[in-house]
């Protein structure tokens, strides 16, 4: 019966290394988002110079949000290349937290390459819940 356990707590694991780097493509695809959004407000004019600085303020604000979910993939990603394979995570819990489906898709198995979210469905679809 040990055994039985200790190989069903073993299927919930996975290789650490893999997990963070599938974080830090998440956190590549945020940072893309968030761009997206810089031009569309730079595009907009306001009405006086209150407005023009509270705008600058705002792109600024989202600059360097770009930035720091950049700093943080490269950080991890960084980090990632030191730990060694064997070293496994249970995520079962961590992705239960996710309330975004496509991002717990993303989060929870390793066949993803390049953007979770389709750069057309992020562009204007969305969906109800």
């Amino acid at each position: 019966m040990q055994a039985e356990y200790q190989s069903a707590a073993t299927a919930m694991e996975e290789a650490l290394p893999d997990v963070l780097m599938r974080i830090v493509s998440e956190l590549h695809d945020v940072a893309y988002l968030i761009e997206r959004i810089e031009p569309q407000l730079a595009a907009i004019q306001g009405e006086g110079a209150s407005d023009a600085a509270e705008r600058m303020m705002v792109l600024q604000g989202i600059d360097l949000a770009v930035q720091k979910t950049r700093g943080l993939a490269e950080f991890i990603d960084t980090i990632t290349g030191g730990i060694p394979d064997g070293w496994v995570v249970d995520v079962t819990t961590a992705l239960n937290l996710v309330k975004l489906a496509d991002m717990q898709k993303a989060l929870s198995n390793g066949l993803r390459h390049g953007h979770s979210q389709p750069l057309g469905k992020a562009a204007g679809d969305f969906e109800f819940f």
